[in-house]
This record gives structure tokens, C-alpha cells and sequence, in this order.
């Protein structure tokens, strides 16, 4: 039986955008990937949450994002299981749900630099290929000696768009096409996602 290659792509995805898309349609070819498998948190544990819309909406809003594409999937098992999200925990469940292939979990440089700070950050190498993506303002040099030997460094198109920028547009009521996929930006509008 053939060993798959699974990226896990996990982040709040509040909301998600095309910055997010383009980066793990960039990592499924570079890495020739089977499937990339994005996976919505149900609450961060490093980010505040003030701004965070319920899980189900922003698991929707994925979903949306994603269909069409036959190499994308989604997870709710972060949601499923409440409360802080932490990697560690969902790379265990993974490994259960698909026993024979090899996980990527695939992050920013950005994180990779607080990875220290996670839960099990030993797990997390133990269970994944570590794959560190270029994030712009952020630098190599500065992730852990430890590391770097550890991770595979992956240059992905710099797309400067932010979830923050698209909440801020959205609560103000300006256009946000061309950051969201159409689909998200309908919902976004029809639902009113960001106005309350």
C-alpha cells in the first residue's frame, strides 16, 4: 500500500483568505503532497480569541474556500473536540485516522520561531515532517539551532493579505474581493460575519 503524503494546515482561518490557499497549493506541489488537510481550531491557545467567530462558521467558510480543489480537505476534529487546539493532541488523532502515511505539518516561519512555546514541541517532530513556510518580516536566522536541522524550509509566494485587515474591511462594511475566495466573501456578506 502506497504511503500518502498528508499536509496538516492548521490556523483559526478567521477568516480564511487566498494568502492562505496559494500557500498550501504551493506546499501540495513543492512537497508533492497527496492531500493537504486544513484544520480549523476550536480556540488558540496563543491567540486572543475576542475577535474569533464561533468554530462552525469559520469551518463553513473553509469548507466553501476549499471545494473544488480534489487535493484540499477539511478536519473539525479540533472543533470536535473543544476547547485549546494544540497540535501535539490533533497529530495524535491524526496519526490514528490516517496509519500508514507521513504528516506535514505545515506552519509559518513565524510560528516556527514560538514552536518552543507549544505544547510537546518534541511530539509534534516525533509525529510530523516539519515544514517551515516564508513568512514576510520574518527570518531563518533567528529560529532555534535546534531546529533547523530538523525542518524543511519552503519558499512560497509572499501574499500580504491578513484575516485582521479582511475582519476590519468587513466590519466597515468596504469590499473585500480579491482577499477571500467569492464564495467566503458571499457568506461573509450574506451572514454578516464580522458587523457584530
Amino acid at each position: 500500500m502506497k504511503t500518502l503524503k498528508i499536509g496538516v494546515f492548521g490556523g483559526t482561518f478567521n477568516p480564511i483568505h487566498l494568502g492562505h490557499l496559494i500557500v498550501a497549493d504551493s506546499a501540495r506541489e513543492s512537497l508533492h503532497l497527496d492531500k493537504v488537510v486544513f484544520v480549523p481550531c476550536a480556540s488558540p491557545p496563543h491567540k486572543s480569541s475576542r475577535s474569533l467567530i464561533d468554530a462552525d462558521r469559520r469551518l463553513e467558510m473553509v469548507k466553501l474556500a476549499i471545494s473544488g480543489h480534489p487535493n484540499f480537505e477539511v478536519s473539525d476534529i479540533e472543533i470536535q473536540r473543544g476547547g485549546k487546539s494544540y497540535t501535539a493532541d490533533t497529530l495524535r488523532a491524526l496519526t490514528l485516522f490516517y496509519p500508514t502515511s507521513q504528516l506535514y505539518l505545515l506552519i509559518g516561519i513565524d510560528n516556527l520561531l514560538e514552536l518552543h512555546s507549544w505544547k510537546e514541541p518534541e511530539e509534534i517532530f516525533a509525529l510530523s515532517e516539519v515544514v517551515a513556510i516564508n513568512r514576510p518580516g520574518f527570518d531563518a536566522a533567528n529560529v532555534r539551532k535546534d531546529y533547523l536541522r530538523r525542518v524543511t524550509f519552503l519558499r512560497s509566494p509572499n501574499i500580504d493579505i491578513s484575516s485582521s485587515e479582511i475582519r476590519r474591511k468587513a466590519r466597515m462594511g468596504k469590499s473585500i474581493r480579491y482577499l477571500v475566495p467569492s464564495t467566503v466573501e458571499a457568506y461573509i456578506l450574506k451572514h454578516g460575519a464580522y458587523r457584530d
